[in-house]
């Protein structure tokens, strides 16, 4: 970000005790925190005192409420990656690090009890054709196109949604209120929706009935709404750089023309997530229907081996290593039926608008809750959640950098590894009295000096091991995959540095060498990373 857009917020009075919240505040993460700040807090954490941040995902107690949390912004291209980032971050690892990863989403999905609540910063997908979106797109007309595409919203976090079904679901992001009922039982309906190739359920498409209710056709004008708020000449939109997915580069730094017959591999996966046979645009099935039911397969066309749709012989295939052979398509994971614990079939959804004036971005609501309270219910405090516990400590040898994430077993290979680890949790945690989230709050780095400012802060912030994630995987006897000795954090300090003295390129032949004249530097620039501000400086408006 430009030296010029940065300002300083008032999180960094809270982080250094001058100032406190008044109320238990509770968050997830989304696309303008300090990212570096709450990679130190991948469980969950104090970030300053009584403001607690729930982590990658994360489920609580406070009292009789079960909350479930998952932090970041959906690009499906980042999904199957593991956490990699570490400081120091390179150019696209300061937009990937808060990019929501399959992996949260899975631990969440093996939940099998009641949630009451559940946050996700970006939005559900297809939560927007469950409210008035005839409004929203009126008051947000660029929603339209993305929703009726299927871009708009995460399918992490209805996935999420559609598993926990908590009574309700609040998320940010697209900064403007709406709200929307789900209803589970018609969205699983035997018949269950159709699906266009673009993802679309037929019963949303303009002039056709809906299942949950009959949504008339959308007018063509879209005026401007009466309740859509007085938009700021002065306002930097700063969610403009997450719309569209990070052009493709080589290793020399130029952008790659896009190739009209590439076929995304993305896509092959898709469909495991969101049960929907997703088909490309260009392929001539764009009027192609597929039930979205979970008893439904869907087989692919059949392709004749004597003649391959390709047109190259099989002759000539058989010439091919081995390595060039279509994997066979994996089995899919055994599934088990919908956990009997979890009842609730109605979750209303809640997103509200930007902290700011004229802006409606607070909403009182009374919770009852519907999840199993304690059997010993005390004073209402944070405490950890013993079914979530259990989770963790069965993946956390997946939260690795340097591991590979493996393709998804499914609930039923889950299921009995976890029962092992809920033992554990009730004979070790439970019944010591171990629950209770610690007010273990410490600083960990340098607290913001109005005297030096952050306009002519130069280079990217350390790394720190921060106290409560030392201290989180100790209780759970589980190796901490966040910390880092000096030593390591040096040696990735300098051998970034030496990277970007050394990484230049030659503006005349477009060659990788070493710094000449008329050469330019490439890599991480001193205003990309001081976006976040220095240190764990929160707020950059």
């Amino acid at each position: 970000m430009p030296a010029k857009y940065r300002e300083i917020g008032d999180f960094h009075a809270y982080y250094s005790g001058e100032r406190e919240a008044p109320y238990l505040t509770i968050f997830v993460g989304g696309n303008h925190e300090a990212s570096n700040y709450l990679y130190e807090l991948y469980y969950g954490g104090w970030v300053a005192p009584n403001i607690y941040y729930l982590g990658a995902a994360n489920i609580v107690r406070v009292g009789p409420l079960r909350i479930a949390g998952l932090s970041g912004i959906w690009k499906g291209y980042n999904y199957r990656k593991v956490h990699h980032e570490r400081l120091p971050y390179n150019q696209s690892d300061v937009k990937s690090i808060y990019h929501v990863r399959e992996i949260d989403k899975r631990k969440l999905v093996q939940v099998r009890s009641q949630i009451d609540i559940g946050i996700s910063h970006d939005w559900p997908k297809g939560v927007e054709w469950m409210g008035d979106w005839k409004t929203l797109f009126r008051m947000k007309s660029h929603f339209e196109a993305d929703a009726r595409n299927g871009s708009l919203g995460s399918v992490a976090a209805k996935l999420v949604m559609d598993r926990l079904k908590p009574t309700y679901w609040f998320s940010a992001h697209l900064h403007c209120k709406f709200s929307a009922v789900v209803q589970h039982d018609k969205q699983v309906a035997s018949q269950g929706p159709l699906i266009l190739a673009n993802s679309i359920p037929v019963s949303e498409q303009p002039g056709q009935s809906n299942s949950i209710s009959n949504l008339p056709v959308i007018e063509s004008e879209a005026g401007p709404s009466s309740a859509q708020p007085t938009k700021n000449a002065d306002e930097l939109e700063l969610d403009l750089d997450d719309d569209e997915p990070d052009p493709p580069e080589n290793e020399k730094g130029t952008t790659l023309a896009a190739n009209a017959d590439e076929i995304d591999l993305e896509l092959d996966e898709g469909a495991d997530d969101t049960g929907v046979a997703i088909v490309a645009a260009g392929q001539d099935l764009d009027s192609v229907k597929v039930p979205l039911n979970d008893d439904t397969h869907v087989d692919a066309p059949a392709v004749t081996p004597t003649e391959p749709a390709s047109g190259v012989s099989n002759a000539l295939r058989a010439l091919l290593p081995e390595s060039f052979v279509r994997p066979a398509a994996r089995a899919e994971a055994p599934k088990l039926d919908p956990p009997p614990d979890i009842t609730n079939r109605v979750t209303k959804f809640l997103a509200l608008d930007k902290c700011l004036p004229n802006r409606h971005f607070l909403q009182i609501l009374d919770v009852d809750p519907i999840s199993e309270a304690p059997s010993e219910p005390g004073p209402i405090c944070l405490e950890h959640d013993k079914e979530w516990l259990a989770i963790t400590r069965c993946f956390g040898h997946l939260d690795d950098a340097n591991c590979i994430v493996g393709k998804d077993e499914g609930e039923a290979f889950y299921r009995r590894l976890i029962h092992r680890d809920e033992l554990w949790v009730e004979e070790h945690l439970v019944k010591t009295g171990k629950m209770v989230v610690p007010e273990n709050f410490e600083i960990t780095a340098p607290v913001y000096d109005a005297t030096l400012g952050i306009q002519n802060i130069q280079g990217q912030p350390r790394e720190y091991s921060n106290n409560q994630t030392r201290a989180f995987c100790k209780l759970l006897h589980m190796p901490n995959c966040f910390h880092a000795e000096e030593e390591d954090i040096l040696a990735r300090t300098l051998a970034a540095e030496e990277e970007e003295a050394t990484l230049v390129v030659d503006l005349d032949v477009g060659e990788v060498g070493e710094e000449e004249e008329g050469e330019e530097e490439i890599g991480v620039t001193d205003e990309a990373v001081d976006a976040d501000v220095d240190a764990h400086g929160f707020e950059v408006v």
